[in-house]
């Protein structure tokens, strides 16, 4: 009788909490339809001024989700702007002649650092067909200030800032910590720059890793101030002078040096933007903003049977099934689809990734593999593409990188942690083993490896690493022995990655399109991208039908706990990692 009540009693509060988080969501998507029903359609002035919105932030690709504040906890945003969408309104607008100009407000910029660099080079074009571009901002950060350097004319608040102080890598170390709470770990690697994981068994960096991270960031350094200097007509010298010995401690500074064109308030930058539209007065001023503009003018031909399909590689690699990361089940169904489809003439395989399993970039490169011989996939490089994101971008028909793309990472590694003596000094809880064999509880997490165990990783990780090896070689058309030269799990910036034939171009997502299309023979097609982004309702629909009955997993902590420990059971034993760092910050 007791058991029979308190599954009455769970029952009903379950259902309870069910009916109360459906009944938000059924407000929430009642409110967010009448929000969508009220607005129309934009439409755009006869002459107007494009305002280019850096407000919402530039992902991989465009969300929005008006339920996604519905659901505790979600980590999704309601809106972003995708930057192959972002790219082609600037693109769309260079040849309308209902816009005039572009004006942006850089003040709060948030966008990737090759998200920024592909912007600058639309906003180039832009200007090539002889319409101006105007960048304001309140304080300029260093990528805004990279960005507003593309524009014609520059302006700023006259108390703001613009600091240029160069770029700086963070790296955090946590032996000292580990080493004071009882946690030991043991890192085997092939590669002596593959400073993945490194913060774990030391308390400073390699030389290796301070040389690569180096390297790239004078790289990026580099791509930056001769840009600056080519359209500012400052020398890359006095840009470095100015940096070094920091000298735009305020505007008028910044104005004295040459890196701005004037110092204006809001209410002058708004005059001087309807003198330039050719009206006196600022009401007269026909402004729309680039996510408007985008909706008024973006157009599908949905006759046009041949596709470009724009497949989106963004985030960690892993095993099994996940919206949010590139999980091989998931992207193996998605390839394999994308294959099978006749009117996919070309791909565009966009990798923005830091990598991650390497058994799942190998199941994927293979997948990747069999749709090359249908038809080709070019390669499009973002922030990352390196490691396991290089792994799965080395057999392309065509790598396109940006020159701040960080890329390479040719290496492999295992991290064993013990938590056998952390446990014991900080809990009391003393662990037993009973096993058949000698090695049955390797990598249980209770104990070190022995010498034998750490060969039998080692050799793992060695084929692994010459499995790498031979997909890039045969990838990039260079001998193993040279890519073992630049490979050691070595990070490269796009700029160097062309140099020594880790790409084949600098380039954005419009040329590694642009070149899909030459490759198929292609003159007239329409994009189609994947992956096609769920809601969050759709999320949350998932959740509850996972289990037998949705009330279980709300009604039943024991369930969720029970379902948790079955998670991490399903983590352990060997894995290998094809990854970056997990302790960079970049500034």
């Amino acid at each position: 009788m007791k058991n029979f009540l308190k599954i009455v009693l769970g029952t009903f509060v379950g259902s309870l909490l069910a009916m109360t988080i459906g009944l938000f969501i059924l407000l929430g998507i009642v409110g967010s339809m009448a929000t969508f029903s009220s607005s129309a359609k934009p439409t755009v002035p006869k002459s107007a001024v494009l305002s280019l919105n850096f407000n919402t932030k530039i992902t991989e690709q465009s969300t929005e989700d008006p339920f996604a504040s519905l659901i505790p906890m979600s980590s999704s945003e309601s809106k972003t702007q995708g930057i192959l969408d972002f790219i082609q309104t600037i693109d769309r607008s260079a040849k309308d002649p209902a816009i005039k100009l572009i004006y942006m407000n850089l003040t709060n910029l948030n966008a990737g650092m090759t998200h920024i660099e592909e912007i600058r080079a639309s906003l180039t074009r832009f200007r090539e067909s002889g319409k101006p571009v105007i960048a304001y901002a309140d304080n300029f950060s260093q990528p805004a200030y990279y960005l507003a350097t593309a524009a014609d004319k520059i302006y700023m608040s006259p108390t703001g800032m613009s600091p240029l102080t160069g770029l700086s890598i963070n790296s955090m170390f946590l032996k000292d910590m580990l080493d004071k709470l009882g946690i030991e770990v043991q890192l085997i690697r092939h590669g002596k720059f593959k400073a993945a994981a490194e913060q774990f068994i030391s308390n400073k960096m390699s030389p290796e890793n301070r040389e690569q991270l180096q390297s790239y960031l004078d790289a990026v350094w580099s791509t930056w101030v001769g840009d600056i200097s080519a359209s500012r007509d400052i020398p890359v010298e006095r840009i470095n002078q100015i940096t070094d010995n920091l000298e735009l401690s305020t505007a008028k500074k910044a104005l004295d040096a040459g890196l701005v064109d004037g110092l204006l308030y809001k209410d002058e930058m708004a005059d001087t933007l309807a003198k330039l539209f050719g009206v006196d007065d600022e009401k007269d001023l026909k402004m729309i903003s680039s996510s408007n503009y985008s909706k008024a003018t973006a157009k599908i031909n949905y006759k046009e049977k041949n596709k470009i399909a724009v497949i989106y590689a963004d985030g960690e690699i892993v095993m099994g099934k996940s919206e949010d990361n590139i999980a091989s089940d998931t992207f193996i169904d998605l390839i394999s689809k994308v294959r099978k489809d006749s009117t996919v003439k070309a791909v565009v395989f966009r990798v923005n990734s830091p990598g991650g399993s390497a058994q799942s970039s190998d199941v994927i490169e293979r997948e990747l593999s069999l749709l090359m011989e249908k038809k080709p996939v070019i390669v499009s490089m973002g922030d990352y593409a390196a490691s396991g994101g290089y792994w799965i971008s080395a057999k392309a028909n065509k790598i396109i990188t940006n020159n701040t793309t960080l890329t390479g990472s040719i290496g492999v590694f295992s991290l064993v942690p013990n938590f056998a003596k952390a446990m014991k000094q900080h809990l009391a809880i003393n662990t037993e083993t009973v096993k058949t064999n000698k090695h049955s509880d390797i990598m249980s997490g209770f104990r070190s490896l022995e010498k034998e165990e750490i060969e039998f990783v080692r050799s793992a990780i060695e084929q692994i690493y010459t499995d790498f090896i031979n997909l890039v070689a045969e990838g990039r058309e260079l001998t193993p022995q040279r890519v073992d030269e630049i490979a050691q799990g070595r990070v490269w910036s796009g700029l160097d990655a062309v140099k020594i034939g880790l790409a084949d171009e600098k380039g954005g997502l419009i040329d590694a399109i642009n070149s899909a299309a030459a490759f198929s023979g292609l003159e007239t097609y329409r994009l189609v991208q994947y992956p096609i982004k769920k809601s969050a309702v759709d999320k949350l629909m998932e959740i509850l039908d996972k289990s037998s009955s949705g009330a279980k997993a709300i009604s039943n902590p024991a369930y969720l706990i029970e379902r948790a420990y079955e998670s991490l059971r399903e983590e352990r034993g060997i894995k290998h990692y094809a990854r970056l760092p997990y302790n960079i910050w970049f500034n």
